[in-house]
């Protein structure tokens, strides 16, 4: 009777240190979603604690179903606290079972970060470059791309004959590693860079006639987080290797980095949010490579009135980035309420670059 009171006695400092750990991931979880609120410029670690967000998602939702199963009247947190954060959840891990088809007239739009079309690699009839057989076969109607640089065997007039079935295109570099390219098949009226400060990242303002309409199509390359190789390997390592010295090092290494450059993103996402406002246009698509997940900040500013089309019709994580063992979506395609997203894609198919496309059809 004595071991049997023990037994109890010590099941229930367990299932009280278990809803203690439940408790900080509900919490986290939370940060996660609503984090970015506070501003990365004022409190730049704020910024960083989305990219963690699948972590305390499946903690979370673990202990849901754990307790449900061992203790019923410990799940109400876990319950609360998905529901407090269901937007936050689908707009990073949308659901849609079964995706409409796209109607009639809805156009293919497609945005890829090339870097630097598969590190300059020759175009050629026998070994075509991979980035450009792709967006080739894409089938696109419009083609928004980022890191849009060649050299060596790769010469730009290679680029344009390879895409020579789209008969309106503009490029704009900007420093020496980075530029954007636009090629489309409906007439670019203008193209106006928004200038903010920064060697190597930046936006283009296209204006296009879309079936009658002027679109406003905004290209992005926001500030990159900056990760040499040697912080790449240092991340791996933490993952490989639980050692307390070692994962308190790099941790504390690489937040300074992620929350440097998402204070800058803040200030790059809120020029480009004005250009937006001041366009009057009712139609508007945000692309390009945010360099930042769907609960951050730059999202957040730059999509205000705007809907993210992969939420609205894609599945899964969407995971865009996917090198140095980093998985996050930081490619974004961002639609006027007056546009309707179908389709929303990442193909993963595509290893050529260490981004994968993002797609979707829109309809007018």
């Amino acid at each position: 009777m004595l071991e049997g009171n023990k037994m109890l006695h010590l099941g229930k400092i367990i299932s009280w240190i278990l809803f203690g750990i439940n408790l900080i991931a509900c919490l986290f979880l939370f940060f996660c979603c609503y984090g970015s609120y506070l501003g990365p410029v004022k409190y730049p670690i704020a910024s960083v604690s989305q990219l963690f967000f699948p972590i305390p998602l499946l903690i979370v939702v673990f202990f849901l179903i754990f307790w449900l199963i061992v203790r019923r009247r410990f799940f109400w947190g876990s319950l609360l606290t998905l529901l407090i954060c269901i937007n936050a959840i689908c707009t990073y891990c949308p659901l849609h079972f079964f995706p409409l088809a796209p109607p009639s007239g809805a156009i293919k739009f497609l945005s890829f970060n090339t870097r630097g079309f598969n590190n300059y690699q020759a175009h050629t009839k026998q070994h075509p470059n991979e980035v450009l057989k792709y967006l080739q076969e894409s089938n696109a109607d419009i083609i928004c791309l980022q890191e849009y640089i060649w050299s060596g065997k790769l010469k730009h007039q290679d680029i344009d004959k390879a895409l020579k079935d789209y008969p309106y295109k503009h490029f704009y570099k900007f420093g020496f590693l980075n530029g954007l390219g636009c090629y489309s098949r409906f007439p670019i009226l203008s193209a106006h860079p928004i200038k903010f400060e920064s060697v190597n990242n930046g936006s283009i303002a296209y204006r296009m006639l879309i079936h009658g309409d002027t679109v406003l199509v905004v290209n992005n390359h926001l500030e990159s987080n900056k990760l040499s190789q040697h912080d790449k390997e240092l991340y791996k390592e933490m993952i490989v290797n639980h050692e307390t010295e070692v994962v308190k090092e790099g941790s504390k290494l690489l937040i300074q980095k992620l929350a440097n450059a998402g204070k800058v993103r803040a200030i790059q996402a809120e020029t480009v949010a004005k250009t937006i406002q001041e366009s009057h246009l009712n139609r508007i698509i945000v692309c390009g490579d945010f360099n930042d997940s769907p609960l951050s900040y730059a999202h957040r500013i730059m999509g205000r009135g705007l809907q993210d089309a992969f939420a609205k019709s894609g599945n899964g994580f969407g995971f865009t980035y996917h090198q140095h063992g980093m998985f996050f979506r930081i490619d974004h395609i961002l639609v006027s309420p007056s546009i309707k997203s179908y389709r929303c894609t990442v193909d993963r198919s595509v290893t050529c670059s260490d981004h994968y496309p993002i797609s979707c059809y829109l309809s007018f």
